[in-house]
């Protein structure tokens, strides 16, 4: 069963209950209320009726009267007073009933006293109200006076007010139940609307939010629940990001290693196909050597620019400029001279605050993406000077609205060009990352058919 429901059926169930058990008391009050009213009007009644006869039964000489006489007079006398309600009775003996009942006990203590005394005694379908008192009267003769009364319509009264209220309940309960199942249901609703929310978010919308505004328990809980789905989203998205991030190491290490594992090789196969002297060797070696070494250094630090780990593995310094080119120029040296293709540079600036092992990453990723783009024989040039480090190609160059794309991880211009060259979408995004780490900025001028003009601009002039 639902919750709406079940709060209702119990609702109900708790308002009848307390309603009937409330119309029931007030019934029996009323009930008791108007017997006790009747009996004291009666009793009322009785005193004084009692008081009047006792006066004309003590003025009158019934000592000289026949008996037939006696009953007479005391036969008026009550006719006086509504005979067919009052029954006299002498010394315990009946002697006037004009009443429609039979008295059974005419000498019954009760009515020996000038205290009044009450009962109510049930005849078939008749209720009957007996009061009965003695009558003061001087002598030794004792009167005692007894009111008989038909209070049945005071009981048929009350049984038509159980009925008429037991009817109205029955019609009251109905309406209120339908009432109380359409606002528990509409009270509810934003419950319904919480459960949708989570079946949503369990199924991959993590956008979906809850539209409730009450300000009770439930909009609590709405809000709430809000708070919790956006943690959720936002945790999502930490792990996606996460992810791509490790998807780029992953993607960044692979391309990375292509430069200095291409180095390696071609030292390595230096050293077996061709007789060289010990020197020659020796730096073949020594290059080797480093180009391992950097390979070592280069994941740690591709791993902490991506965000993965904390470590200290990045570290800024004083370097010259210079010394700098001089070393990317013999690192590119084989591989440019494999692709018949020339490398220009210069340096005008003294020693920067960088760290060498990325900016030497930085460019060779720009060399190597102006000699992928370039055709043999010609010219890459490598500049610095003042606050600028700019590498120049006269490569197929970009389209103007494919520039604003090609640091975005994994984007090639000509994906067929970039593959068939070696490339995977890689160098351009982290020359980007590397140039923000020291604060400078990667400007990409390019003309289809002419060339491209890679500039890294530092903040400081």
């Amino acid at each position: 069963m639902k919750l709406w429901k079940k709060l209702s059926v119990v609702t109900v169930t708790v308002l009848s209950a307390a309603t009937l058990i409330s119309g029931i008391a007030v019934i029996y009050k009323s009930m008791e209320y108007n017997q006790q009213k009747t009996i004291e009007s009666s009793e009322q009644q009785l005193k004084s009726t009692a008081y009047a006869v006792g006066k004309d039964l003590e003025n009158s000489l019934l000592q000289g009267y026949s008996q037939v006489a006696k009953n007479s007079y005391i036969n008026f006398v009550i006719k006086k007073y509504d005979a067919s309600r009052y029954i006299l009775i002498e010394d315990n003996q009946v002697v006037c009933n004009l009443t429609p009942f039979e008295l059974a006990a005419p000498e019954d203590e009760r009515w020996g006293s000038f205290e009044v005394r009450s009962v109510i005694q049930k005849l078939e379908d008749q209720y009957i109200l007996i009061s009965g008192r003695k009558v003061a009267v001087a002598g030794n003769i004792e009167y005692k006076l007894v009111l008989v009364e038909d209070i049945s319509e005071l009981y048929g009264d009350m049984r038509r007010q159980i009925y008429f209220n037991l009817t109205f309940f029955l019609g009251a309960a109905v309406a209120s139940m339908l009432l109380i199942f359409l606002l528990t249901k509409r009270i509810l609703r934003p419950l319904q609307e919480l459960q949708k929310a989570a079946m949503d978010i369990s199924q991959g919308n993590l956008t979906r939010r809850v539209n409730v505004h009450t300000r009770d328990e439930i909009g609590s809980v709405a809000g709430t629940f809000n708070s919790m789905a956006d943690r959720i989203e936002a945790q999502v998205t930490e792990l996606s990001q996460v992810a791509e991030k490790r998807r780029q190491m992953l993607g960044s290490l692979t391309h990375e290693l292509k430069t200095p594992m291409t180095s390696i090789i071609g030292y390595s196969d230096t050293l077996l196909n061709v007789n060289l002297k010990k020197e020659q060797k020796e730096r073949a070696l020594w290059h080797i050597h480093k180009e391992c070494k950097r390979l070592e250094r280069l994941s740690s630090k591709l791993m902490s620019l991506m965000g993965l780990y904390d470590n200290d593995s990045i570290s800024m310094e004083e370097v010259s400029m210079q010394e700098l080119f001089d070393q990317v120029a013999g690192l590119e040296e084989y591989n440019l001279r494999q692709r018949n293709i020339r490398l220009k540079y210069f340096c005008t600036m003294g020693s920067r605050r960088i760290d060498r092992d990325l900016f030497e990453s930085l460019l060779i990723n720009l060399i190597d993406n102006g000699a992928k783009a370039s055709e043999e024989g010609t010219v890459i040039t490598l500049t610095g000077q003042d606050n600028v480090i700019t590498v120049a190609d006269e490569g197929c160059g970009i389209p103007a609205d494919e520039i604003r794309n090609v640091t975005e991880a994994f984007y090639m211009v000509d994906k067929a060009r970039s593959r068939k060259a070696g490339g995977c979408g890689l160098g351009l995004a982290l020359c980007s990352m590397i140039a923000k780490l020291h604060e400078a900025e990667l400007v990409i001028e390019s003309e289809v058919g002419k060339g491209t003009r890679v500039s890294v601009i530092f903040a400081d002039v």
